[in-house]
């Protein structure tokens, strides 16, 4: 699967298979290096999640941590599940597995279901656990303890992730279920800025299954919340993946009108690999056409940007796909001229 598939198909995969989404109480204070001593557990927990869902998971380790002893001086059971439960993550995201097994141990021996937070935290690193170790009905059954906890909580964030985490472990037709239960718990508690990353991972399973018409639909409300919150790359994305859905829904006219402002605006905004992917995209609706040599000239154009993008790096195998694809047309075109 190429890269701008993966991010239109799985952007959720990215961010929340990798990621605990938090519900704690709102802190306003900004947290600073160097403030450590002098801040509270919670603006700690804070600081650290922050750390981790930048991805700076070894600084991160650091503060949870420090989380732990203040926890475990202050008797606060419910925050030492939440920094074992983290520290665990850290580890697992990183491969080091048997490293974090010890620490989801310790967060096992001590979570308590009347401890709300401390126990839909513990419960979010446990499923990626049984994940990570291919026991996806296990997993699958910890995601939904997760979200129906979560829910009736109104941990809003934390029941879309148990339902997207329930999404990955599922067959398709009940990663449109849970797809669904994810944009509702968005629109219950006002979460706003996952509704996009929702609507766009329902539409990319209704696209794996074949239902276009459904992924264009679902792909066209992502993009309302991708212009509402999102940045102008955000905005041309969504754009390319409407006119990416209604070319596999046949309606070629849409789709081009759809991907030529994709072009210009992916070179305005200089993003090689989405010139890469508009080009491809042109490419695919004159080979429809059976206009060979155009469909070829889109393709080699778009080789030329994808090359530059690295994609032989990110994704090889798609690379060889989009390379045989050309050697395809070349032929169909030699063909055509005898």
């Amino acid at each position: 699967m190429n890269r701008i598939l993966f991010i239109m198909k799985s952007l959720l995969k990215i961010v929340l298979a990798i990621s605990i989404v938090l519900l704690i109480p709102a802190l306003q204070k900004p947290a600073f290096a160097g403030e450590d001593i002098i801040m509270s557990k919670e603006e700690l927990l804070e600081k650290a999640d922050s750390l981790f869902n930048s991805r700076q998971y070894a600084e991160s380790r650091r503060i949870y941590k420090q989380i732990a002893e203040k926890a475990e001086n202050a008797k606060d059971n419910s925050l030492l599940t939440e920094a074992y439960s983290m520290i665990a993550q850290t580890f697992l995201i990183l491969d080091k597995k048997e490293i974090g097994r010890e620490w989801i141990t310790k967060a096992r021996n001590i979570a308590n279901y009347e401890e709300p937070l401390g126990w839909s935290r513990y419960l979010g690193v446990r499923g990626r656990f049984e994940w990570k170790d291919d026991e996806l009905d296990k997993a699958a059954k910890t995601f939904i303890e997760m979200y129906e906890f979560c829910s009736a909580q109104k941990f809003h964030e934390r029941a879309i992730d148990a339902a997207h985490m329930v999404a990955i472990v599922s067959d398709l037709e009940e990663q449109v279920t849970w797809a669904k239960k994810g944009i509702v718990e968005a629109e219950a508690g006002n979460v706003t800025r996952w509704l996009g990353p929702l609507w766009n991972n329902l539409a990319a399973t209704y696209e794996d299954m074949g239902k276009f018409k459904d992924a264009v639909e679902s792909y066209l409300n992502a993009r309302d919340y991708h212009y509402k919150y999102g940045d102008e790359t955000n905005k041309m994305i969504a754009d390319w993946a409407v006119g990416h859905a209604y070319r596999l829904n046949g309606d070629i006219q849409k789709a081009e009108k759809w991907m030529f402002p994709v072009l210009d605006w992916s070179t305005k905004l200089n993003n090689t690999e989405f010139i890469g992917w508009a080009n491809n995209e042109l490419g695919e609706i004159e080979l429809t056409k059976e206009n060979y040599q155009l469909a070829l000239d889109y393709f080699a154009k778009a080789s030329r940007k994808l090359q530059e993008a690295d994609i032989k790096y990110w994704d090889p195998d798609g690379f060889q796909k989009h390379l045989d694809k050309i050697k395809m047309v070349k032929q169909k075109l030699s063909d055509a001229t005898k």
